[in-house]
Parts: C-alpha cells; sequence; structure tokens
C-alpha cells in the first residue's frame, strides 16, 4: 500500500508583497518577476526607504522586501521604524552588500530574512514564501566577528568618504570630489557614524587613525 502524501498548504490568497528598491533597472525586473508567479502579487513599490513606510501606512502587504542601502532612509531606519510601531508585517532585507554584519542586524531589528540581490531571483520568491508561511531565512555568518569589526561593516564609498574626513576636508569639498550632492554626503555620514557608533567626523577621524595603528 503506497504511502500517504502529504498535502501542502494552500494559502487562500496570493502573498501580498510590497518593495523598498531604489535602482530603476532592478525594479522592472522584479515587477516581472512577481507578475509570472501566481503565487504573488506585487501592491506597491517604493524607490526609498521613506516612501516605502509612507505606503506602508495605507498599503495592506503580508511580506515587505527592502533594501539595505536607500536615498533617504535605509533599511535599518525601516527596521526601525517597524519595530517601534510594532507592525505585524515581515520584512525581508534584500540587498547586493556582502558585507557579513548586515544579516546580523537586520535579524537583531525584526527583519525575517535576509536574501542576497547575487542570488538568483527564484530564490527571492522562495525566501519570501517562506517568510509568508512563519519561516526566518538568515544565512550562517560569524556574529562575533561581524560586530567587532566596525570598519568591516562600511560600504565602499563610506571608506572613501572616511579617508576622505581623515584628510581634514569639508563635506562641501568632498561632494565635489565624488560628485555628488551635499544631502548624499550627509546621508552617507550619517549611516558611517551610525556604523562606527561615533557622534560627529571628530569622533570618525579618531576610530579611523586608531584603526590604522592596531593595524
Amino acid at each position: 500500500m503506497a504511502g500517504k502524501k502529504r498535502k501542502s498548504i494552500q494559502r487562500k490568497s496570493p502573498i501580498e508583497v510590497m518593495i523598498a528598491e531604489k535602482n530603476p533597472l532592478l525594479q522592472s525586473s522584479l515587477i516581472r518577476l512577481f507578475a509570472a508567479d501566481e503565487r504573488f502579487v506585487l501592491v506597491s513599490m517604493a524607490p526609498d526607504g521613506e516612501r516605502f513606510l509612507t505606503a506602508a501606512e495605507n498599503v495592506r502587504f503580508d511580506v515587505g522586501v527592502i533594501g539595505w542601502e536607500m536615498p533617504y532612509l535605509g533599511g535599518r531606519g525601516v527596521l526601525e521604524a517597524f519595530l517601534r510601531k510594532e507592525r505585524n508585517a515581515r520584512l525581508i532585507v534584500y540587498t547586493g552588500s556582502s558585507n557579513p554584519s548586515i544579516p546580523v542586524e537586520a535579524e537583531m531589528l525584526g527583519a525575517w530574512a535576509f536574501c542576497s540581490k547575487s542570488d538568483p531571483g527564484a530564490n527571492l520568491l522562495e525566501t519570501i514564501a517562506a517568510v509568508a508561511d512563519g519561516r526566518k531565512i538568515f544565512p550562517f555568518v560569524n556574529a562575533q566577528r561581524a560586530v567587532n569589526d566596525p570598519l568591516g561593516a562600511l560600504t565602499p564609498r563610506e571608506r572613501e568618504l572616511l579617508t576622505a574626513l581623515a584628510g581634514g576636508i569639508t563635506n562641501a569639498q568632498i561632494a565635489k570630489r565624488f560628485d555628488i550632492s551635499l544631502n548624499t554626503v550627509k546621508f552617507h555620514l550619517k549611516n558611517l557614524y551610525e556604523k562606527l557608533s561615533v557622534d560627529n567626523r571628530s569622533q570618525a577621524v579618531a576610530f579611523y587613525l586608531s584603526s590604522r595603528k592596531v593595524v
């Protein structure tokens, strides 16, 4: 007698997904990806964290997919906002960064999963499906190493800015050197200070110089 097949859990409706993604090309790719899979319905697409939060106040969704480095408000800020408001929707951090500290920090801030943009699109879909079913998905990382190496948490641009700060140049000079706006400089520096657990430029420079002495 053949064994009975275990019945899979069938959802009554598609999984409603909302996304925060800054790259227009990737936005288009994600729209096509979700349109091709009837398990999901994409209810909203935001280009940054601030507009994601605004949409979240007005749009019902089951799972949110957010970037980590976004204009105006990054993934960290979005997760912190969700923690404060105790929202029920589940968030997945979706980023191209290979920084090992991001999955650790995301999980600590209440994210349900971490997914890399370097993985096939199907991996994102399966991660969303798993989260919708109540499972948390995170890669194995050496958490102690990630916590103890704040410089390793910096993006390439943030490293460049930290080196520039150590050279004593102003925000306006940094903007001109890297051909970015002054607001973008301030955005990067805010993230930089948070990652180094410092309050201002002088403390960031002191941290940088001390780390070079240790090395």
